[in-house]
């Protein structure tokens, strides 16, 4: 069980990017955290860069939140992009086959100029 808590940073960049830091760990007890770090409203946005920088660990649980954002974002003709992501979630991304779907990007930059 994790002890420790999900932080997460918001801001909306001028071309209207949700821009979203986390640092932590995302598993099931920070999932809804997590969820609702990804939600505007009640809704996932069209544009999303999450830096994963500072996350820790993640899980299944956050696997589905992830999922759920990327399916949303391009059902909407949008996208969402991982920038920063540490190795220990790159190889969880990778298990699962998410890589293949969810732009992943070296630096914020990247991700935002994709």
């Amino acid at each position: 069980m994790s002890q420790t808590r999900l932080t997460v940073t918001r801001q909306i960049t001028t071309d209207g990017v949700h821009l979203i830091a986390l640092a932590g760990d995302i598993d099931h007890t920070t999932a809804e955290a997590f969820r609702q770090a990804l939600t505007t409203n009640g809704s996932y946005p069209r544009h999303t860069v999450l830096d994963f920088r500072d996350v820790t660990f993640m899980d299944s649980t956050g696997v589905n939140v992830l999922i759920a954002a990327n399916n949303t974002a391009r059902a909407r003709n949008g996208w969402l992009r991982l920038a920063r992501t540490p190795t220990l979630v790159l190889d969880v991304l990778h298990i699962v086959g998410l890589d293949d779907y969810i732009g992943l990007y070296p630096t914020l930059n990247d991700a935002l100029a994709a």
